[in-house]
């Protein structure tokens, strides 16, 4: 019974406090009173009831600082000396359990509680001064680390069970998982690290056929003596899967049919194999089409059928936009823009997209109207636009109106259309037009562009192609034929190693991708460009048809279209025959934390337009520049060099495209 009369005694009411002998009554607004209603103050913060001070080297220190326990009781305000005595006793056990996670599994550790601690700890318990005691420091615990060599990964074994052991169609993905937990040998092993590999091998795994995929077993032998980590991963499969029919959500403004085309075309379609890659492309088509604000394209993977149906989540755009935009750039100065986008006009469910931009030296007005897709992704196009440049002493005036079909797909983009065109030439300083009436021109053209970037915002490897042909003929008093050409090829290429994963604090898992190609040494960057129109001398065909170049996007050190075909008056004119080359090295910069975002530019740029092909002479533009790569594509600054116009220009790019 002894318990039950302590129990009692903890919790019997406290004494009685001294009778208030005022006046006064309870209630009365008195200080008393006022003292009795007043809230209590807040408690002052604990005090460290002991210090730690740990002598380690510094890849490891913050990291046990962080996750030692007796960092938990430090602030605890009733901890005794007998407390503590059994938190140190405890404590090398919990260090060797935290450099085990970072691949130290043969350390020397330490610990020396603080002076006459014992002799308290005794005193206390003779003396029952525990309680009278608590307020008192305990001391300064010492923690003497020395980690000793790190264990390094010798080896990472994969092995398959369930359909992908086993699916001739699955070898790639096999050696793909194989690849992607293969880099992490010959680091240090941590069990972060560890972690971070087997979640790399279970994504690779799920990313195709086989959502339902798990880790199914995983061993670290951890051989201390050897200083070595061999690793084992088992995954199961399960069974493959395949892509179910496609259930649409929330299409109500604009029609159910064109988000299955748009997700069809995408690669998703009922009976291929599942693939998270192609509902990932399907997601971003639905939101680049414009349609929809929002789109989420999912599975739910399920063990009882080997068929998903495929989700589609859509919150859809108002059906008209209005956009009004302020910028510039270092080529056309300063930008006022308002653009008008109508998703579906009433009658034929076209979209009509129309801009009128006004700027230092262009003003433009156009409209766009496209089609919905059909089956095989091709649209019918339409559009025409008005045009004003001004190149020196010279005001050029065009008109062009288009009509044909389009087709964009994920890796190539395919066009044809005929084309009219007509363009005017004014010169300030003669105050007269170029050509006694302006050059007309109709054109049926076929273009076709394909992209192998391995990212499409910031790519560091790859190429992109891009051909455009036609053939027609000029409009004016003498109807010639005429055939133009232009061709545009940019190519990346890494120099050097591989960058090796960047050091990170200890207990954070590395950044590791097999298929990562930063280098070192950064990239090159070759951009190849020409154009040739094919006519008789005496044709006159709009200047719209013919060549310039110059400027942030072609050759640097020059202005915009500043190259062209020199006149007697100094000012320049498009021409029948262009040639452009640009070679650029972009090198990483490297700071306290590794490869940095920022990147140095060196390049050369050259570009020459002329009537004859013999008479093609470049100009020449050199310079550096810093570019640094943001999340939604590169932002470049560069200063360039011309050095025909023996002149410094400065040029701002933002984003890339192709």
């Amino acid at each position: 019974m002894q318990p039950q009369a302590a129990w009692a005694q903890a919790v019997q009411a406290p004494a009685a406090l001294p009778a208030d002998t005022s006046d006064e009554p309870a209630d009365a607004d008195t200080p008393a009173a006022r003292d009795r209603t007043a809230p209590r103050a807040p408690r002052p913060a604990a005090a460290p009831r002991f210090e730690i001070d740990l002598q380690a080297p510094d890849e490891v220190r913050e990291f046990l600082l962080r996750h030692l326990e007796l960092q938990r009781f430090r602030l605890l305000r009733n901890l005794d000396a007998n407390e503590l005595s059994r938190l140190l006793a405890a404590a090398p056990a919990n260090l060797r359990e935290l450099l085990a996670t970072l691949g130290y599994f043969s350390p020397l550790v330490d610990v020396v509680g603080p002076p006459a601690l014992t002799e308290a700890a005794d005193a206390a318990v003779a003396n029952g001064t525990g309680a009278a005691n608590a307020a008192r420091p305990l001391g300064t615990v010492t923690i003497r680390i020395s980690p000793g060599p790190v264990t390094r990964v010798a080896a990472v074994n994969v092995s398959f069970v369930g359909d992908i052991a086993t699916a001739p169609e699955a070898a790639e993905q096999r050696e793909t998982i194989q690849r992607e937990v293969r880099v992490m040998q010959g680091l240090p092993f941590s069990q972060s690290d560890w972690d971070r590999t087997k979640d790399a091998a279970l994504r690779a795994l799920i990313a195709r056929r086989y959502p339902a995929g798990r880790v199914q077993n995983s061993l670290a032998d951890i051989d201390a003596d050897q200083r070595q980590a061999n690793l084992y991963i088992e995954l199961d499969s399960g069974r493959a899967m395949r892509m179910g029919e496609v259930m649409v959500e929330g299409a109500q403004r604009y029609d159910k049919t064109t988000v299955e085309r748009l997700v069809r075309l995408s690669g998703v379609v009922p009976g291929s194999d599942y693939d998270l890659a192609q509902l990932q492309a399907a997601q971003q088509r639905l939101i680049e089409s414009g349609y929809y604000d929002s789109a989420f394209v999912f599975v739910e993977p399920s063990m009882d059928g080997a068929s998903l149906p495929v989700k589609v989540q859509l919150r859809e755009s108002l059906r008209q936009k209005l956009v009004l935009g302020v910028g510039g750039s270092t080529d056309s100065g300063a930008r006022l823009s308002i653009e008008h986008t109508h998703h579906s006009v009433p009658g034929i469910n076209w979209r009509a997209v129309s801009v009128l931009k006004i700027e230092r030296v262009d003003q433009l007005a156009s409209t766009d109207w496209s089609s919905p897709p059909s089956n095989d992704g091709w649209r019918w196009i339409a559009g025409g636009r008005l045009l004003q440049e001004q190149d020196d002493f010279n005001i050029t005036t065009s008109q062009r109106l288009r009509a044909g079909q389009s087709q964009d797909g994920i890796e190539y983009d395919r066009s044809f259309y005929l084309q009219y065109d007509r363009a005017s030439v004014f010169n300030e300083a003669t105050q007269m037009l170029r050509t006694a009436e302006a050059n007309s021109s109709i054109t049926a053209n076929y273009a076709w562009t394909r992209r192998r970037f391995d990212d499409p915002i910031s790519p560091n490897a790859g190429y992109g192609l891009a051909v455009e042909l036609g053939v027609g003929y000029t409009l004016g008093t003498t109807r010639l034929p005429f055939a133009r050409t232009q061709a545009r090829w940019l190519g990346y290429w890494p120099l050097g190693d591989r960058s090796p994963p960047p050091e990170v604090k200890a207990g954070e898992a590395r950044v590791v991708n097999a298929f990562n190609n930063r280098t070192n040494l950064g990239r090159l960057a070759l951009r190849v460009e020409g154009g040739a129109v094919v006519a008789k001398r005496s044709a006159a065909i709009p200047d719209t048809q013919l060549f310039l170049t110059g400027g942030d996007a072609t050759v640097r050190g020059y202005g915009l279209r500043d190259i062209g075909v020199r006149q007697s008056d100094g000012s320049v004119l498009p021409g029948r025959y262009k040639g452009v080359v640009s070679l650029e090295w972009q090198r990483p910069i490297f700071n306290a934390n590794g490869r940095s975002p920022v990147e140095s530019v060196l390049f050369i740029d050259g570009g020459a337009v002329a009537n004859r092909a013999g008479d093609l002479k470049p100009l020449w533009g050199v310079g550096t520049g810093v570019r640094y790569n943001s999340p939604v594509g590169p932002l470049q600054l560069d200063l360039a060099y011309g050095l025909e116009t023996k002149r410094l220009r400065l040029h701002l790019n933002v984003g890339f495209t192709f």
